[in-house]
């Protein structure tokens, strides 16, 4: 079969451990076979990063905006245990926080269903679709280790010369303290994308934040979504479909009674741990999708989870092991989709998405990673190894494309 041409090339972001194992083997058994692929490579693994101090990242980012569209494996954020195993000069901070802010991107996590495994929520019937702020909050704080007694105060001075400071904490022993952050512009940007993600799903979006406590921090979020919402109501009122707010205690109560099937828009931290818990009540962090979209229209895909440590040890001690790839199936099949609609190449599109329908045919199928054999229902699953859930998978994409 003649290969898939491409025009423009994808931005390539490897990673690290278990799921740089897999990126690998993804591109040898279902990509290259299929498409004359088109990369701009960039080695995001954590011995990389710290050679270049962090550089590439950047540059990762840049050619992502000049590009439009990248492709992301999961990488190590570092700890201090990290820094050792390592040798780091320094603890790196998150290539994806680092991304997110040079993007100014807002984060869509969906996570992927089949008939056989059930939400946890018995309600729910349609996946929810999690859009978390990619700039700011705790991801962009900093700290201090207050070592004793003594003030701390959060001081803003003006570019025109005006001062504000407040008394944060008298404190009488050692403690901690932390400053956060965001902007305007970060925040409209996040509100525009959510708008229009909404309208382009024809789905309903909810917002929530804990503005009755942060009366200045979470309540901007709530002005400026309300004002930028004004752009969109009437597009929302054709649609039929609804925005509104409510505070994040009371969407959580509402969602765990939902049916699903809509929008839930967080700040970045809520939205990195409500994506978490909405993936793992629908069956498995592996089985969740993730896009980080500009508001200028750049797209980053990648998978929501991390890289697998635990299954990389087993891997270099060579032992077979039973890792789930289908979140880093969809990040390639996604920004391979996406690349062909921007490129108005139908035949790299058709290849995407029946990718995705040869994963599904595997699945429904039986055949499974370790994760997903408890989570079935209806069916025998049978567990198998990565490389032959991945061999099964191209045995079904084959019969498709041919």
């Amino acid at each position: 079969m003649k290969k898939i041409q491409m025009t423009t090339p994808l931005v390539e972001m490897d990673g690290d451990e278990m799921t740089r194992i897999l990126w690998k083997m993804i591109k040898d058994e279902l990509i290259l076979p299929f498409v004359d692929l088109k990369t701009i490579y960039f080695d995001l693994g954590l011995p990389e990063r710290d050679k270049t101090d962090d550089r590439i990242t950047v540059e990762a980012a840049e050619a992502t905006k000049q590009y439009g569209v990248a492709v992301k494996c999961a990488t190590i954020t570092p700890n201090a245990q990290r820094m050792t195993e390592y040798n780091l000069h320094q603890m790196w901070k998150s290539p994806n926080g680092t991304i997110r802010s040079l993007l100014d991107g807002t984060v869509f996590r969906t996570p992927i269903t089949i008939p056989s495994i059930k939400p946890a929520v018995k309600s729910w019937q349609k996946p929810i679709t999690i859009a978390r702020h990619a700039y700011g909050d705790v991801y962009k704080n900093v700290e201090i280790r207050a070592a004793q007694a003594g003030t701390a105060k959060l001081v803003f001075e003006g570019a025109d010369g005006a001062k504000e400071e407040m008394v944060i904490h008298e404190f009488k022993g050692p403690g901690v303290l932390q400053g956060m952050h965001n902007t305007d512009k970060s925040i409209t940007s996040f509100a525009h994308a959510c708008f229009k993600f909404a309208i382009d799903s024809k789905q309903d979006l909810w917002f929530s934040t804990k503005d009755t406590i942060s009366k200045k921090y979470d309540a901007r979020f709530r002005e400026i979504f309300d004002e930028v919402f004004e752009q969109y109501k009437s597009d929302f009122e054709r649609l039929g479909i609804e925005y509104f707010y409510t505070l994040i205690d009371d969407a959580v109560a509402r969602v765990i009674r939902s049916n699903g099937g809509f929008i839930w828009a967080c700040k970045n931290y809520d939205g990195d741990v409500m994506s978490d818990m909405v993936s793992t009540a629908f069956g498995s962090l592996a089985m969740m999708t993730s896009v980080l979209v500009s508001p200028d229209g750049k797209y980053e895909y990648e998978a929501a989870h991390g890289t697998v440590t635990r299954h990389y040890y087993k891997h270099l001690a060579g032992e077979t092991t039973s890792t789930n790839p289908m979140a880093t199936i969809f990040a390639w099949s996604g920004a391979l989709r996406k690349r062909g609609e921007m490129d108005n190449l139908p035949e790299l599109v058709n290849y995407a998405n029946q990718l995705e329908d040869a994963c599904f045919d595997t699945l429904n199928d039986g055949i499974v990673t370790k994760d997903l054999v408890n989570l079935m229902e209806g069916i025998e699953p049978k567990a198998v190894s990565s490389a032959d859930f991945m061999a099964a998978i191209r045995e079904r994409l084959d019969r498709r494309m041919a």
